[in-house]
């Protein structure tokens, strides 16, 4: 159980991580770009892109190892959920996560490929390798993006079944008041 506090513990600084990432994008996008989006100088904005797309993939880096578990303890909780305690978008929510991760996995082995194939002298900051690097960072970007997005969910399901194994089985009864104020009527 540790083990998941801890994964839970990662999606939630990288909740509050990509969330820091993208209003720093915002802002930067606010101030360098016209009324339509179009940067005022592509490469600056191409540049800072980079950092965003860098960043948050760092960010997931940390939660990478446990998403598959996080997302399957997830789908088996919300099916022992009773309905009153949950929300209809939450399946959806988690589809988006497992599609997201299969592509962030497919890109992965992708890089692997691309590695293996540049350059010898391509090494980590050089040009090439730099760029190559960018790229794939690129390519995740969107899937990282919807992992800051609909993460939440994970934690939202985890609360609602700490919740549901809180509340009692049977719902309780009120407490009977007695009749006549709680004495007995004497008998005469």
């Amino acid at each position: 159980m540790n083990h998941r506090r801890a994964s839970l513990r990662r999606l939630n600084r990288y909740l509050r991580h990509s969330e820091r990432i993208l209003a720093s994008w915002d802002a930067f996008t606010a101030f360098t770009t016209d009324l339509d989006g179009w940067p005022f100088d592509p490469d600056a904005y191409g540049r800072r892109a980079a950092i965003r797309d860098a960043d948050t993939a760092a960010a997931f880096a940390n939660v990478r190892s446990s998403a598959r578990q996080l997302l399957a303890t997830a789908r088996l909780q919300l099916q022992r959920l009773p309905a009153h305690l949950t929300r209809a978008s939450w399946p959806g929510q988690l589809t988006i996560l497992e599609e997201a991760l299969s592509h962030l996995d497919a890109l992965e082995a992708q890089w692997s490929q691309t590695r293996g194939q540049l350059p010898e002298d391509a090494r980590p900051g050089t040009e090439a390798y730099v760029d190559a690097l960018d790229e794939h960072h690129a390519e995740c970007w969107s899937y990282l993006d919807d992992w800051a997005c609909h993460g939440r969910v994970i934690l939202n399901i985890q609360a609602a079944a700490r919740r549901a194994g809180t509340q009692p089985r049977r719902p309780q009864l009120p407490a009977v008041k007695p009749r006549h104020g709680g004495y007995r009527a004497a008998r005469r």
